[in-house]
């Protein structure tokens, strides 16, 4: 039987993969699923880099705003949800286009990973909150070697999952079962310092646009200092400042200099997988899209 087709589009946080997705979804009428940890909760707009209305140019988009903040959303409910939301595009006989920078929810998605049900451990994650993500990575490490190496060791809130899953299974299973679909994915390849200039003037703009009134709301709104700097990069710096933890400056210097790092990581895990076929412009994707489809 043949498989329905999907893109990816994937690679480092502000290489351009919205404004890329929209114009491929226009020209080859395609719909997009997000595929971001932060994107999918209400509130986090500039933080997270969401998409805005007008940048959607009218192309329907997928599992923005679908959680609470306050509650954890898996992987395991992205990838539901994600099943579901092609599912639908194609009944309409639409391209799903798959895009953003969380590779675990993609591969949830392109590989249709068999991921446990593990309920939450309540003791578990208190004995858990007061460490450092250095010392909750060591904890890993002892239970779950390749998770440990895998994982981005700059978020807890993750590494708690991971290290709650592993306790209850002995370990954190990644198993594929039969893939559902045929996906062509496309990363976008970026100079490293046209990157980090792009991070610097989309941190001004954003800025500009109210980060800092978006926070202090979230946090007005019942998200605790310590539940804001676990979504970790801009919300772990912005939180910082609003409690007078680090200045202005030091925060600008701290979301620059960890979203380089979070890029790079990003790009070790995009780069393990040979199946994603790197493009440098629009008119690169544009040519394999449509190869893809013939």
């Amino acid at each position: 039987m043949t498989k329905p087709k999907i893109i990816i589009i994937a690679g480092p946080t502000a290489s351009g993969k919205s404004d890329l997705s929209v114009t491929l979804a226009r020209q080859f009428g395609g719909e997009i699923i997000s595929a971001d940890s932060r994107q999918v909760y209400r509130g986090m707009d500039l933080g997270s880099g969401k998409i805005t209305k007008k940048e959607m140019l009218g192309v329907p988009h997928y599992l923005l705003d679908i959680a609470d903040p306050q509650k954890d959303y898996s992987v395991a409910q992205y990838q539901t949800a994600g099943h579901k939301a092609i599912a639908d595009i194609l009944t309409r006989h639409k391209l799903p286009i798959i895009v953003g920078g969380t590779g675990f929810y993609i591969q949830s998605l392109v590989d249709n990973l068999s991921l446990p049900v593990v309920p939450p451990n309540k003791s578990l994650r208190k004995k858990l909150e007061t460490k450092s993500p250095a010392e909750l990575l060591k904890i890993l490490t002892r239970l779950d070697k390749n998770r440990a190496k895998e994982i981005d060791g700059k978020n807890p809130r993750r590494i708690v999952r991971a290290i709650e899953i592993a306790t209850f299974l002995g370990e954190v299973p990644a198993l594929k079962k039969e893939q559902k679909y045929d996906a062509l994915q496309i990363g976008i390849l970026m100079d490293f310092d046209l990157l980090k200039e792009r991070i610097a003037k989309r941190l001004t703009k954003r800025l500009k646009q109210g980060m800092v009134a978006e926070v202090k709301k979230l946090h007005e709104q019942g998200l605790s200092w310590k539940k804001l700097e676990s979504f970790g990069l801009e919300y772990r710096y912005l939180a910082q400042f609003l409690q007078k933890k680090i200045t202005r400056a030091e925060m600008g210097e701290k979301i620059i200099a960890d979203s380089l790092h979070y890029a790079k990581r990003q790009m070790t895990w995009f780069k393990k997988d040979k199946r994603i076929v790197w493009v440098k412009n629009g008119k690169e994707a544009d040519k394999l899209v449509r190869e893809f489809l013939k």
